[in-house]
């Protein structure tokens, strides 16, 4: 799995996590809904400045969400290679 789609799983669970919708999450963090869909569905991938500003908004630093990236990422990675 790419980093890019694991980055999708994380965001989507943290904003499940929060209970609220990709529309609420946009105006929150002042975003374009579209913006987040193409976020949720991997078409783009956010710049850091992004990342901070929807971090706040999910009530998450900006290192945890990229750490829970990480750790996924190295979990997929050592299950491959076993």
């Amino acid at each position: 799995m790419k980093i890019k789609t694991i980055f999708v799983l994380v965001l989507k669970q943290a904003r499940k996590e929060k209970g609220i919708s990709q529309k609420q999450l946009a105006f929150d963090s002042n975003l374009d809904r579209s913006y987040i869909s193409k976020l949720e569905t991997g078409v783009y991938q956010p710049s850091i400045s992004t990342i901070f500003t929807i971090s706040e908004v999910l009530d998450i630093k900006p290192s945890d969400l990229i750490k829970e990236v990480y750790l996924r990422y190295l979990k997929q990675r050592t299950e491959y290679e076993n």
